[in-house]
């Protein structure tokens, strides 16, 4: 709700204001007083800069008091939307020449003499809810043999999935090493190691569990690789036997 003030002023994240953490607020209103109000001499500043100060809340209700603020420093969202009207207000007054300059006329014509940008991106012009491309992904899908999703975007993460670990440069390459031959698991007969009382319910726990020993495996061959990497780094099999030692 203050964002068009915050960046009238210049502020440097508009949108990054949470008035319910201390910090962001507090920092708020010392930016505002040392760069925009300034109420106080610079040397008098020094109890509203001070964040850290255990009196800087008694330090505020002052500094409001000060400003003749009509708001209760209590209620945040209203004493900083007030400030900062006020703050827009000085602002005005230190600038009011090139202000007054300013015309929508004026403002049009930066517009309109702006470059423009053209996106190349094929990808941007694509209605994702269409029919032809809800067609289109459940088609795709039937010829990686991907069961579809009654959603069409969840249907298209598994494509992108299977494209990604499986027709890739290196598994095209080597297929034998990403396609796994075999018998498949019969997932469903095996053991859960718990009973919900519902058969879908079980069989679901199933899936669930091979999912995160999957994720588990490909864990640990993520820690295996780090592993390898680190030693090739601080490794050295060299041996020098003119020196009698191993290594550098």
């Amino acid at each position: 709700m203050y964002r068009r003030k915050l960046t009238a002023l210049g502020y440097v994240q508009p949108e990054g204001i949470n008035l319910n953490d201390d910090k962001s607020f507090k920092n708020l209103i010392v930016w505002l007083e040392n760069q925009k109000i300034r109420s106080y001499k610079i040397e008098d500043r020094g109890p509203i800069n001070d964040v850290d100060s255990r009196d800087w809340e008694t330090n505020f209700i002052k500094y409001c008091g000060q400003l003749n603020c009509p708001i209760d420093p209590k209620d945040r969202p209203a004493v900083v939307d007030w400030l900062l009207g006020l703050a827009v207000h000085f602002e005005y007054q230190d600038n009011a020449e090139k202000f007054k300059q300013e015309t929508s006329e004026n403002v049009l014509n930066r517009r309109s003499s702006a470059p423009k940008v053209v996106n190349t991106n094929p990808l941007d012009a694509l209605d994702f809810q269409s029919p032809d491309f809800i067609e289109g992904v459940n088609k795709l899908a039937g010829l990686l043999n991907i069961n579809p999703h009654p959603d069409h975007l969840v249907t298209l993460q598994a494509i992108s999935k299977m494209v990604k670990s499986r027709l890739n440069n290196e598994a095209l390459q080597n297929p034998g090493e990403f396609v796994h031959q075999g018998k498949p698991y019969p997932i469903f007969e095996s053991d859960l190691g718990f009973e919900t009382g519902d058969f879908i319910l079980n069989n679901a726990g199933k899936a669930l569990r091979l999912l995160h020993i999957h994720d588990l495996r490909e864990l640990q061959t993520q820690i295996n690789e780090c592993i390898v990497a680190v030693q090739l780094l601080t490794a050295n099999p060299k041996t020098d036997t003119k020196l009698g030692k191993v290594g550098r």
